[in-house]
C-alpha cells in the first residue's frame, strides 16, 4: 500500500466514522496519496442537514481559503514568464497603491502617516503587506476601511480601487497578518498583467490543464445537487444551516467577483490533482504548470521576520500560498520539516509532504464558531496524526 499499514489505516477510518455520528459533523471525504497513487479515498456520513443523502466521494465543497494556493500559482506563472518579480512594488502594475498610509491610534481617534515603504508582490503572497487582520492595534485601520468598503465591490477592479483608498494597519513587511485583501489584489494583478479576467486565467492556465473539471467559482446547475450543505452550530447546540448566500444557494458564486481569497468550489479528487502537480515539482503527467525551482521557492519559508513565523503557530512559517513547517517538534503533531499546506474556513484542509511523497486532504463543510463552548471539535490535527501514524518503513 505504498508504505502504509492497512491495519493502522483502520484507526483513521474509525475516527472518521465516529466524527460523523449523530451530534457530530454531517459528513466528510478524505483522500490520501503516496508516490502518485491513491492509498485511501473514502466518503463518510451525509452531505445534507437532514442526513438523508449519503456523502459521495465526488461531493463538491466550498474550499474557501484553499483557493489562495491556487491563486498563488497563477501569480507564479507570471513570475516564470518574466512579467513580474517578487520584490516588485505592486504599484508598478496597480497605481492605486502608489501612496499608502498607515493608520495608528484608536478607532475613535485615528491618525495617519505615510507607510515606510511600498507593498511588494512577495508581501501580498505572504500576508505581510500590512492590511488590517484583526490583530491588536488594527482597530483604526479597520474602521477607516469600512468607509471604502472593499467587500462591497462588484469586480476586482472595483475592489482594488476601494482598498487603495483605505490605510494600512502596519508598514509593509513589518508583520504577518492573515487577511484576504492581499489575494484579491493579486487576482487583479493577474488580470492586468495576464491580459484576461482572473477566472479565465485560472481556467486556461491551471484548472483545464490539470483536468480539475469540478473546480470553479460556481457550480453548473445540473451538478448543484452534489454541493454539501454548510453548517454552523446553532444557539440550541444543534447543527443548523449557515445563513449566508452559499447555504441558501449552494453552487452560486460566493462573491460578485472571482475571489482569490476564498471563492472556489472543488472536490477532494480535483484538489488532489492540484496537490500532486505541486508534489511532482510543478508537473502532472505531461502537463507542466510550474518549474521545479519555482515550486521549491513556493514551499520555502518567505517570512523575513524575527521570529519568521505566522500568527497561528510558532512552528510554522509561510511560503507562497501556504504554511511551511519549520519546527516539527515544536508543532506537536506528526509530520515533516518543510511540510506545506493550508485550510479553508469551512473545515477543509490539505497537506503536501515532499519528504514522505505524501498528500492528505480532508473535506468537511462546517463553519466553526469561536464565541461558544459547545461547537464541534476541530479534527485536522488528529486526522493528520492518524494519516502519519499509518506510515511504515
Amino acid at each position: 500500500m505504498h508504505g502504509f499499514s492497512a491495519p493502522r489505516l483502520q484507526r483513521l477510518h474509525g475516527f472518521m466514522q465516529q466524527t460523523v455520528t449523530p451530534g457530530g459533523y454531517l459528513g466528510a471525504v478524505t483522500l490520501v496519496m503516496r508516490d502518485g497513487e491513491v492509498v485511501d479515498y473514502r466518503a463518510y456520513g451525509h452531505r445534507d442537514l437532514a442526513r438523508h443523502a449519503p456523502m459521495q466521494k465526488d461531493s463538491i465543497f466550498r474550499i474557501y481559503s484553499m483557493t489562495k494556493t491556487v491563486a498563488s500559482v497563477a501569480v507564479l506563472i507570471l513570475l516564470e514568464e518574466g512579467r513580474i518579480g517578487l520584490n516588485d512594488p505592486v504599484a508598478r502594475y496597480l497605481p492605486e497603491f502608489a501612496t499608502m498610509q498607515v493608520a495608528t491610534g484608536t478607532a475613535k481617534a485615528p491618525t495617519l502617516r505615510p507607510a515606510t515603504g511600498p507593498i511588494t508582490i512577495r508581501q501580498l503572497l505572504t500576508h505581510t503587506a500590512g492590511f488590517p487582520a484583526g490583530l491588536p492595534g488594527d482597530d483604526a485601520a479597520a474602521m477607516l476601511a469600512t468607509r471604502s468598503d472593499p467587500q462591497a465591490a462588484t469586480d476586482l477592479r472595483d475592489f482594488v480601487q476601494r482598498l487603495g483608498r483605505a490605510p494600512l494597519a502596519a508598514d509593509p513587511g513589518a508583520r504577518f497578518g492573515y487577511d484576504g485583501a492581499g489575494l484579491e489584489v493579486l487576482a487583479r494583478l493577474v488580470e492586468v498583467v495576464g491580459g484576461m479576467p482572473f477566472e479565465a486565467f485560472l481556467q486556461q492556465r491551471i484548472l483545464d490543464p490539470l483536468q480539475m473539471r469540478d473546480t470553479g467559482f460556481s457550480v453548473p446547475a445540473a451538478q448543484r445537487h452534489r454541493v454539501v450543505d454548510i453548517t454552523t452550530m446553532g444557539e440550541r447546540g444543534q447543527l443548523v444551516l449557515d445563513d449566508g448566500p452559499s447555504a441558501t444557494q449552494p453552487g452560486a458564486r460566493l462573491r460578485p467577483y472571482a475571489s482569490a481569497a476564498g471563492g472556489l468550489y472543488s472536490t477532494a479528487a480535483d484538489y488532489a490533482r492540484f496537490c500532486q502537480m505541486l508534489l511532482d515539482s510543478g508537473s502532472l503527467g505531461d502537463v507542466s504548470i510550474l518549474g521545479r525551482k519555482t515550486v521549491e521557492l513556493m514551499m520555502t519559508n518567505q517570512l523575513l521576520l524575527d521570529p519568521p513565523v505566522t500568527q497561528f503557530s510558532d512552528a510554522e512559517g509561510f511560503g507562497l500560498g501556504g504554511y511551511v513547517v519549520i519546527d516539527a517538534a515544536r508543532r506537536g503533531q506528526l509530520g515533516s520539516p518543510g511540510q506545506f499546506g493550508w485550510s479553508g474556513a469551512a473545515s477543509t484542509s490539505y497537506t503536501i509532504d515532499r519528504h514522505e511523497r505524501l498528500i492528505a486532504i480532508v473535506m468537511l463543510q462546517h463553519l466553526p464558531r469561536s464565541d461558544i463552548d459547545n461547537d464541534l471539535p476541530r479534527i485536522s490535527r488528529p486526522f493528520y496524526n492518524l494519516v502519519y501514524q499509518a506510515l511504515v518503513p
